[in-house]
C-alpha cells in the first residue's frame, strides 16, 4: 500500500532545490553578501561620524530673543534640537540619541561674559562633541566680534564630565542600515525574479501536474529565500561584531532579537516582491520595478545617515516607510539595549505595511 502524499516533504524539497540554486547564482551571493560587507568594512575602518548634532536645553536655558547666544546657535543647519522633559533627554544623553544637554544662563555680571553655556555630553556621544564645541565657540567668536569688540569673550564656555554611557561608534549606525537594506534587495529582487523566471519557464505549470498545492509551492520558494537572507544577517552581523566591535548589548539574546527583526522585515519585504513579479510584462522590466520599491528606501530610511538631516517637510515621509523602521528597531535593539516589546511601534507599522502590501499581491500575483 502506498504512502499518502506529504504536502510538507513536497514543500521543504522546493525549498532545498531552491536554496541551493540561490547559493549557486553569483549575482545573489555578490548582492546579499559582498555589497553590505564592502560598505561595512569601508565605513568601519574610516570611522567617521555624522555631521548632524542633536542636542537638548534644559528647561531654565532662554530660548527668548533676548539670549543672542541660543538665537544665533539655532541657525546652525548642524544643529538639531530634541525637544523632551528633562529625564528623557537624559535618557537618550546616556543612550547616545542626542550629543549633549546644552545650558546657556546668563552671569548676570553686567560685563563680558554675558552667559555661561554648559554642555553636558556623556560617553556615547562624545564622537560629536568636537562638532558641537566648535560651533558654539564659532558663535561665541561671531558675538565678540559684532556685540563686545572689546570685551574678553561674550560667554564662558563650561564641560562637565561626561556622564556614563556606551561608546558609540560608526560601525553600530551603519550596520543595521546595512543589513536593512540588504534584506530588502534580497527580498524584492529575489522573489520578483525568481517567480517570474518560474513562470514564464514553465515551472510552476509543471508543478501543478503534481499533487503539491499551490500554496505550498509558494511557503517552499519563499523558506528557501528566508534562509538565505538569515545567513547573510548573520554573517554580517558577525563580521561587524568581531571585526569592527559592533555593539550587542545583550549578547546571544541580542543577536537572536536581531534574527527575528530580520525575519520580520523579510516577510514584509517579500511581499514586494510578489507585487513586482505579478505586475512585471517581461524580465526586462523587474528592475525598474523593483528599484521604485528599494531606492526610496535606501535613500530616505536612514541607511547611511539620520534621517533628521533631511529637510523638515521631507522627514515625514522618511518615517512611513517599513525599512525606517526596522532599521530604527534593529539601532535600538543593538545598541539601546531595547528588547522585541520595546519596539512595539516599529513592528506594529511593519505589521501595517505586511497587510496592505500582501493584500496588493494576492490581488496582482499570477502563476501562468
Amino acid at each position: 500500500m502506498s504512502q499518502p502524499y506529504s504536502q510538507w516533504k513536497a514543500m521543504l524539497a522546493i525549498s532545498k532545490a531552491s536554496l541551493r540554486a540561490i547559493f549557486r547564482s553569483p549575482s545573489a551571493v555578490v548582492f546579499s553578501f559582498g555589497f553590505p560587507l564592502i560598505f561595512i568594512l569601508v565605513f568601519g575602518f574610516i570611522g567617521g561620524g555624522s555631521p548632524t548634532v542633536r542636542v537638548g536645553f534644559t528647561t531654565s536655558t532662554d530660548t527668548t530673543q533676548n539670549n543672542r547666544v541660543y538665537q544665533l546657535l539655532m541657525k546652525y543647519k548642524t544643529i538639531r534640537v530634541v525637544e523632551k522633559d528633562a529625564e528623557a533627554l537624559r535618557t537618550d544623553l546616556s543612550k547616545g540619541r542626542v550629543t549633549a544637554i546644552l545650558d546657556i544662563q546668563p552671569t548676570n555680571k553686567g560685563q563680558a561674559p554675558f552667559y555661561k553655556v554648559t554642555i553636558q555630553t556623556s560617553t556615547a556621544s562624545v564622537d560629536k562633541l568636537a562638532i558641537l564645541q566648535s560651533t558654539i565657540k564659532d558663535v561665541i567668536v561671531n558675538l565678540d566680534r559684532s556685540d563686545a569688540p572689546n570685551a574678553p569673550t561674550y560667554s564662558s564656555i563650561d564641560l562637565p564630565p561626561p556622564m556614563p554611557g556606551r561608546i558609540y561608534r560608526t560601525i553600530d549606525f551603519i550596520l543595521p542600515g546595512q543589513l536593512g537594506f540588504s534584506l530588502l534587495s534580497a527580498a524584492v529582487f529575489g522573489v520578483a525574479f525568481l517567480f517570474f523566471n518560474l513562470r514564464q519557464a514553465l515551472v510552476l505549470k509543471r508543478f501543478f501536474a503534481t499533487p503539491i498545492r499551490r500554496s505550498y509551492i509558494v511557503f517552499g520558494e519563499g523558506i528557501s529565500r528566508v534562509l538565505f537572507s538569515l545567513i547573510t544577517a548573520i554573517v554580517i552581523i558577525g563580521v561587524g561584531h568581531f571585526a569592527f566591535n559592533f555593539t550587542l548589548v545583550h549578547g546571544v539574546v541580542t543577536f537572536v532579537e536581531l534574527l527575528i527583526l530580520s525575519l520580520i522585515g523579510l516577510i514584509v519585504f517579500m511581499g514586494f516582491g510578489f507585487i513586482v513579479s505579478g505586475i512585471a510584462k517581461s524580465e526586462s522590466t523587474i528592475p525598474p520595478l523593483a528599484n521604485l520599491v528599494t531606492l526610496p528606501q535606501f535613500l530616505l530610511a536612514g541607511t547611511f545617515f539620520s534621517i533628521d538631516t533631511f529637510p523638515k517637510w521631507l522627514q515625514p515621509i522618511c518615517k512611513v516607510l517599513p525599512l525606517t523602521h526596522l532599521n530604527d528597531a534593529m539601532r535600538a535593539v543593538a545598541f539601546e539595549g531595547s528588547h522585541l516589546i520595546d519596539c512595539g511601534k516599529q513592528i506594529g507599522i511593519l505589521g501595517l505595511w505586511g497587510v496592505g502590501v500582501y493584500a496588493v499581491a494576492i490581488k496582482v500575483f499570477k502563476w501562468e
